[in-house]
């Protein structure tokens, strides 16, 4: 196997158990879950619903930073281990969401990744910290945009991008390889359209996708060695 050079991770029910968006939902929980639903199943598209749901919940600075840190308490089984790994073995490792920044921004800072290895949604407060609105020129709040981010990056090739929704599915053509990770949430759709299809709650067969046989070896003697 000749591996990637670069893996690039969706955050919301892929590298954490939740979906950001609803957990800011509360009392509108219901409604935001369905526009999310329908969304990542890809029946309606991103924006019709983005600026919807925010604008139904608008979240405070407080609520948000909760979020972030519920992020850091919900990461998926083996993420820290996985990202390790990959970086150890001299690979580009990135988040690519669509998601609110800050709370992306907290799961990148606790799996050692730089600020600038991560594009997702930015959003704005008022002095007291009441929401003011998002970044609505952000390619990641409509259809599409992971796409038009990825040829941006200009990442190492080959690419594996690593997600559960109808927005990563869409990103397929610019990277090599898609593995639907479906360990949180199983979307049939996504599933059928991905070149991997990755079941396990755990992370580590993303590893494995990711090793060429010479990464292998070096895991042999590495903490990770298990893992693949």
């Amino acid at each position: 196997m000749s591996g990637f050079a670069s893996v690039v991770f969706d955050c919301d029910s892929t590298l954490v158990r939740i979906e950001g968006i609803d957990e800011l939902a509360g009392d509108a929980a219901g409604e935001i879950r369905a526009l999310t639903d329908a969304a990542m199943r890809g029946e309606v598209p991103l924006e019709d619903v983005y600026g919807r749901r925010l604008d139904l919940i608008r979240p405070t600075r407080a609520r948000v930073d909760e979020v972030g840190r519920m992020y850091v308490d919900t990461l998926v089984p083996h993420a820290r281990e996985v990202v390790a790994a990959l970086r150890w073995l001299g690979k580009t490792v990135r988040i690519l969401s669509g998601g609110l920044a800050p709370p992306v921004q907290a799961v990148a800072a606790e799996l050692g990744l730089a600020s600038d290895d991560v594009a997702a949604v930015g959003i704005t407060f008022a002095a007291d910290g009441a929401y003011m609105g998002f970044d609505r020129e952000s390619p990641l709040a409509r259809s599409g945009g992971k796409a038009r981010v990825l040829a941006k990056w200009d990442l190492p090739r080959p690419v594996l991008l690593v997600g559960d929704g109808a927005t990563d599915l869409e990103a397929r053509p610019a990277v090599d390889a898609f593995a639907a990770y479906m360990g949180v949430v199983y979307r049939p759709a996504v599933a059928e359209g991905a070149d991997f299809v990755l079941r396990d709650e755990s992370l580590a067969p993303v590893l494995a996708l990711a090793c060429s046989d010479e990464d292998r070896e070096r895991l042999r003697d590495s903490p990770w060695a298990e893992l693949v």
